[in-house]
This record gives structure tokens, C-alpha cells and sequence, in this order.
């Protein structure tokens, strides 16, 4: 079964995509990239790769609270790169959200060109749906 969630505290897809979807189980969030939330595409969090890295994760982060979920759900992350040498910088910047039990996680090269991304990060994450009362 799949369906993709309402979350109205994210912002709308800018192309033909969701955001999420949750099926069999999990949750596949669509890359994100580093932009804080009411900024304009193009308009980056922070202008190096260690800031824009958290900003990413925040805005999974974001996606996950909104599903009841905490950023410990995540089983799997792929971290795209404009520049392979950014790894190391971006590296310590993800250690932060995951220092204990990390994802599995896949490096890749970033496929789009757009003035001043350094990454993007798709991840996915366990789902089990809350009962409320």
C-alpha cells in the first residue's frame, strides 16, 4: 500500500514528485535540499557545505515530526555531492544528527546544476503509523 502524506508544514514539491511516501513500512523522503523553510529556491541556508549539510537534515528531520517520527527512524540515507571533495566537511556536519547507530548511507554525485548547492540528502526511514486515541 502506498500513500503519499499531507504535510502542511513543508513546502509543496516544486516539480513532478512528493515529497514523501510511505509504503510497506517506510517512509522515502525525496532529496532535500538546503533551503530553510520560507526561503526562495536558490536561497541556501548557509553558503558551505558543513551548514547546508544540517540544513538538510532538518528539513528531513522536519518531514519525519510531521509524521510522528524522530530522526532515529532513519535506516538509510543517500548524500549527493556537487563536489566529492566536500565529503570530509560534510561528513563531520552529518555526524552531528547521527553520532550513535547511524544509517546506512550512499554517496553520489549531485546530478543538477544550480549556483551554490553543495548537497542534497534523500532518506528512509521506518514507519510505524501512531494510534491516537
Amino acid at each position: 500500500m502506498k500513500a503519499i502524506p499531507d504535510l502542511p508544514g513543508h513546502p509543496k514539491p516544486l516539480g513532478p514528485y512528493s515529497q514523501c511516501v510511505v509504503a510497506n513500512g517506510f517512509v522515502f523522503i525525496s532529496a532535500q535540499t538546503p533551503l530553510a523553510p520560507g526561503a526562495k529556491a536558490g536561497e541556501w541556508a548557509a553558503p558551505d557545505v558543513a551548514g547546508q549539510t544540517r540544513q538538510c537534515i532538518a528539513n528531513i528531520a522536519a518531514i519525519l515530526a510531521e509524521l510522528g517520527l524522530g530522526i532515529d527512524a532513519v535506516v538509510k540515507t543517500t548524500v549527493f555531492l556537487a563536489d566529492p571533495h566536500d565529503f570530509a566537511a560534510m561528513n563531520e556536519a552529518y555526524r552531528e544528527s547521527f553520532a550513535e547507530d547511524p544509517p546506512a548511507r550512499s554517496p553520489a554525485k549531485l546530478g543538477i546544476e544550480s549556483p551554490g548547492l553543495k548537497v542534497a540528502i534523500e532518506a528512509t526511514a521506518a514507519y510505524e503509523p501512531r494510534h491516537d486515541a
